[in-house]
């Protein structure tokens, strides 16, 4: 299965990847971080997967979601018939659930399904018992059940049925994870559950504000935004999968299913400008527990509970995507400086306090404290904001990002009456600012740099007039802008950076497809400096590389005409909405900024 063929659905809390021929071939249960039950995705069927649709296995003739749902109904025709199958998890009580009904739309229609559960990411086959009609595999500390009107036989380490579904049937499926010391979870009512949980999504849907002419594609990435968050605690993940190559049969491989302080700062910036504020108060919350302690222990990423150590792990067992080894668990990124973080926290609880987020002296202690971090270490080299795993650099994103900090914490000072020694801040926010302009910025290609000293672009560079450093008109962002169209762009995409022999920045061999929030970035940036026709064709393309059920993966690869990267990706979704809402408004006048 191609990337794009696959749906999400979830609980927040985890969720699940279901192919477009009815096989659910990734599940981590309970959280996003456990391991995988089913990792087919990663490796074969024998890795563990849940498949059921027509005897004969071919894909769905069509998929959706229900309106404004995390809902996924996919739907075969038959030359006997046509079937329905309704897949969700509902939001937990206590145990994770995942639910499959099979409705009978008309005629009669012969289906098979068939179960192989693979605990610890495909490597332990459970030991399997039937208990009053009900499966149950246990392998360690895991254990899942199937309750199904149908029997499973078992057989090659697997178990199958087949049984036939005629017009106005409905039969339920029920898979539901609990510890292995426990006893067996109390069975959900699957049509209370369906009902509730539709109810629940067209609930919190009704409160967007977004109405303008992309609502739908809008709305279905701030759902997927909302299904990447950990509900227990506030946290997000950038993504519900690892090790979805960036690059096909290459090593681009890592964890996503993590919270970074940068994608989580994004994401909220989304959910709040369009309604949501109440996930900014939670993750407001997770985040003083994550960071707790010294300023200088700061993270980029932590787990879902606000864990510290992530430590990255090679699955040697598994063959990774299309032969995309090796397949990763953890992730060594979280030891490396990125100072740009530091700037979309404050950034990120500035608009969250001029939406009316309520003032925390506790959240602003903390604040202070990374602002004294940001003082002491602006002037490093750093990994910046694409991890790179070659040398410390002085990226330029960086430093423009240590700026926004210091001016969002005189903006604090100014617009909420915070103290702190606001003098200082406006003078070194003005020292980094010329310090940018001068080894930053190259004034015979008229073009700021991936990193001082460089001659290299990064499409990072685009967020220069979004964050207020310079306005969007001005000419040394007016010549970035053209530089990187110029010379970052594939096949009308953008591409992150440069990659080539001569230029080592992020230490790994073999290409990538095109970043899809780099083109977002152009596409806001363009509505705003007035280019509107030019970022309302850009933005339809973009749009039009989101898979039937409206989803994007973190890059595209012109190369094959294919998602590629860990899916679905909110590091996508988040700049869709951002660019819809630039394409939603009247351009700015001269010297506007973007914040």
């Amino acid at each position: 299965m191609r990337i794009e063929d696959y749906a999400l659905i979830g609980d927040m809390q985890s969720a699940a990847l279901v192919a477009r021929d009815g096989s659910i071939d990734w599940l981590c249960l309970p959280r996003f971080d456990s391991p995988a039950c089913f990792a087919a995705l990663l490796g074969s069927e024998r890795n563990g997967h849940w498949w059921l649709g027509p005897t004969g296995r071919r894909a769905a003739t069509r998929r959706r979601y229900r309106p404004d749902t995390l809902i996924l109904e996919s739907e075969w025709d038959t030359p006997t018939g046509t079937v329905r199958v309704i897949d969700f998890m509902p939001p937990r009580d206590r145990n994770p659930d995942v639910v499959r009904i099979v409705e009978g739309v008309s005629g009669t229609v012969e289906m098979s399904t068939q179960l192989r559960v693979r605990f610890d990411y495909g490597r332990i086959v459970p030991w399997v018992r039937r208990t009053n009609g009900h499966l149950q595999a246990i392998g360690g500390p895991d254990s899942v059940w199937l309750h199904s009107p149908v029997p499973l036989k078992g057989g090659d380490y697997a178990h199958r049925a087949t049984f036939t579904v005629k017009e106005g049937d409905r039969l339920p499926f029920v898979f539901t994870w609990h510890p292995s010391h426990e006893p067996m979870p109390r069975q959900i009512e699957c049509e209370d559950q369906l009902a509730e949980t539709e109810a629940m999504w067209a609930e919190w849907v009704s409160r967007c504000t977004y109405e303008g002419p992309y609502r739908e594609a809008v709305v279905r990435s701030l759902i997927t935004l909302k299904g990447l968050t950990y509900a227990p605690t506030g946290g997000i993940v950038a993504a519900p999968t690892t090790s979805l190559p960036e690059d096909l049969g290459g090593v681009r491989n890592w964890d996503y299913r993590f919270c970074w302080l940068r994608d989580a700062t994004l994401t909220l910036d989304a959910l709040i400008n369009s309604g949501y504020l109440e996930e900014a108060a939670d993750w407001r919350s997770w985040l003083l527990r994550a960071i707790a302690g010294r300023p200088q222990d700061l993270q980029i990423m932590y787990g879902v509970a606000g864990e510290r150590r992530l430590p990255e792990l090679r699955l040697d067992w598994l063959d990774g995507y299309e032969d995309s080894r090796p397949v990763r668990v953890g992730n060594e990124a979280v030891k490396q400086l990125q100072l740009d973080v530091y700037g979309e926290v404050m950034n990120c609880l500035y608009v969250s306090r001029t939406r009316g987020l309520s003032a925390d002296d506790r959240a602003w202690a903390i604040q202070r404290q990374l602002l004294d971090y940001v003082e002491d270490h602006w002037d490093e080299p750093d990994e910046g904001l694409w991890e790179v795993r070659g040398p410390r650099r002085h990226f330029v994103h960086s430093k423009v990002m240590c700026w926004a900090a210091l001016d969002r914490a005189v903006k604090y000072v100014e617009n909420f009456g915070r103290t702190g020694p606001v003098d200082k801040w406006r003078t070194l926010r003005d020292v980094i600012h010329a310090e940018i302009c001068d080894k930053g910025y190259d004034p015979q290609r008229n073009t700021f740099t991936q990193s001082y000293g460089s001659s290299e672009l990064d499409a990072a560079l685009l967020m220069i007039p979004m964050v207020g450093f310079l306005p969007a008109d001005d000419p040394r962002v007016l010549g970035t802008v053209a530089a990187i169209e110029k010379e970052l762009m594939s096949d009308g995409f953008v591409l992150r950076y440069p990659l080539a022999d001569d230029n080592d920045v992020d230490g790994l061999p073999g290409g990538e497809g095109a970043f899809l929030a780099c083109s977002f970035w152009l596409v806001e940036v363009m509505a705003v400096q007035g280019r509107t026709e030019e970022a309302k064709d850009l933005f339809e393309r973009l749009l039009s590389l989101r898979n039937d059920v409206g989803l994007l993966a973190e890059e595209y690869d012109p190369r094959y005409g294919r998602l590629v990267g860990n899916f679905p990706q909110a590091f996508s979704h988040v700049p869709l909405v951002h660019a819809a809402r630039a394409l939603s408004q009247k351009p700015a006048g001269p010297g506007a900024t973007m914040v």
